[in-house]
């Protein structure tokens, strides 16, 4: 999917349990996690998850893997 202005300010304003949550059970091919905008979500998730490491993995676990 292509990378909008919008699109990116709208990766940027969510915090890494929500970004995590969409990740973690989006339908297969979603096209968000396609091409430059799964790009840049992959890039922001990893930014924010390197910024509070331990409060990822807290993420982690109350997302789960069970919808």
């Amino acid at each position: 999917m292509k990378l909008t202005p919008e699109l990116k300010a709208d990766i940027d304003a969510q915090d890494y349990e929500t970004l995590l949550r969409k990740w973690r059970f989006a339908q297969v091919g979603d096209q968000m996690f396609q091409g430059e905008s799964g790009e840049y979500y992959a890039e922001a998730m990893a930014k924010k998850k390197a910024e509070d490491p331990e409060g990822a993995v807290r993420a982690s676990k109350r997302v789960g893997w069970e919808k």
